[in-house]
C-alpha cells in the first residue's frame, strides 16, 4: 500500500466536505465522509454510494458523525453545542452515533469519528463521569461493528485528551489529528501535541491555520487558510507524522463551502503540495 495516500473530506448531503464529483475530478484516491442525513443512511444509499466510489477508485477511510444543533459560530458557542458533551442532547446524539456506526458498517469501513466536544476539566464531576459512561457505551457498540472510534483534536490540549482516553479505558479509541484545530482553538502548538499523542493517531487532517492574536487565543478563533499558508508548517508536520510511524491517508480538509470555486482550487493546491512533500520526504 502507498504511504501517505492523499485524501479529502467529502460529503453526500450533510457537512462541509466536497462532493464526490470534485474528488473524482481531483483524482484523489481516498475520502473521509461526513455521515449523511438519517433518511439517507440506508442500505440502498450505501450500495449506490459504494458503486460511485468503486467507479472512481475511491476508498472510504472514515465516517464522521455530526449533529443537528451544532454551531461553530464562535468558541463559546462551539463549547455549548458540539458533540456528546452537551448534556441535554447527549442521549439522542450517542444513539445517532450508533446508527452512524451501523451505516459505516454498510460501507465496509472500520472507522467512525467525531468531535466529542469540550470535555469537562473537572474529572470528579457528575458530567464528566456520565460522559465517560456514554463514550464507553458508544465504543462497545462500535466494537461490535468491528470498528474503531477516532476523536478529532482541537478542543482539548494534548494532555487533557490523553487523560480522557486513559479514563475511558477502551482499546478501540484513537485520535484523528487535525493540526489546524489546535491553532484555531488555541489549545496547543500542533507539532508538540502530535508528538505527545502520537501513539493514538490513526487518521489525520491536513489543514492549515493562523493563530489568533496572543491576548485572545482560546477565546477567539484563529483563521483557517489554504494549506501551506498558515502556521502549522506542513513539511515539519509530515516529517513528524513519519517520526511517530503514521503512514496512512493525508486527508485534506478545507472548510469554505460558501465559496466552492475557491474551495476546489485550494484543495487542488493542497493535493499538489502534499504530493511534492511526500516525494521530498519519502523519495
Amino acid at each position: 500500500m502507498t504511504k501517505w495516500p492523499v485524501g479529502v473530506f467529502a460529503s453526500v448531503d450533510a457537512g462541509l466536505g466536497v462532493h464526490l464529483e470534485v474528488v473524482r475530478e481531483l483524482g484523489v484516491p481516498s475520502i473521509q465522509l461526513h455521515a449523511p442525513h438519517r433518511e439517507t443512511r440506508t442500505p440502498e444509499a450505501a450500495r449506490a454510494f459504494l458503486t460511485k466510489c468503486a467507479d472512481a477508485a475511491i476508498t472510504v477511510t472514515a465516517v464522521f458523525g455530526g449533529f443537528e444543533g451544532e454551531s461553530y459560530a464562535d468558541i463559546a458557542t462551539t463549547s455549548r453545542t458540539v458533540g456528546l458533551v452537551p448534556e441535554a442532547t447527549r442521549a439522542a446524539r450517542v444513539q445517532e452515533m450508533k446508527e452512524i456506526s451501523d451505516f459505516t458498517r454498510l460501507l465496509g469501513c472500520d472507522t467512525v469519528a467525531l468531535h466529542i466536544g469540550f470535555v469537562p476539566e473537572d474529572h470528579a464531576s457528575a458530567n464528566y463521569r456520565d460522559l465517560l459512561k456514554t463514550t464507553q457505551d458508544l465504543l462497545d457498540h462500535v466494537a461490535r461493528n468491528g470498528q474503531n472510534l477516532h476523536l478529532e483534536t482541537g478542543q482539548e490540549s494534548a494532555d487533557h485528551l490523553l487523560h480522557f482516553i486513559s479514563d475511558v479505558g477502551r482499546s478501540n479509541l484513537f485520535i484523528n489529528f487535525d493540526p489546524a484545530n489546535m491553532i484555531l482553538y488555541g489549545t496547543g502548538e500542533p507539532i508538540a501535541a502530535l508528538k505527545k499523542v502520537g501513539k493514538f493517531v490513526r487518521s489525520v487532517h491536513c489543514k492549515d491555520a493562523k493563530w489568533a492574536p496572543e491576548g485572545v487565543r482560546g477565546t477567539a478563533w484563529g483563521q483557517e487558510v489554504a494549506l501551506g499558508d498558515g502556521d502549522v508548517g506542513m513539511e515539519n508536520y509530515l516529517r513528524t507524522l513519519l517520526e511517530i510511524g503514521y503512514t496512512g491517508p493525508l486527508t485534506i480538509e478545507r472548510e469554505i463551502p460558501q465559496d466552492p470555486v475557491r474551495q476546489k482550487a485550494d484543495i487542488g493546491h493542497a493535493v499538489r503540495l502534499l504530493e511534492s512533500l511526500r516525494k521530498k520526504i519519502l523519495g
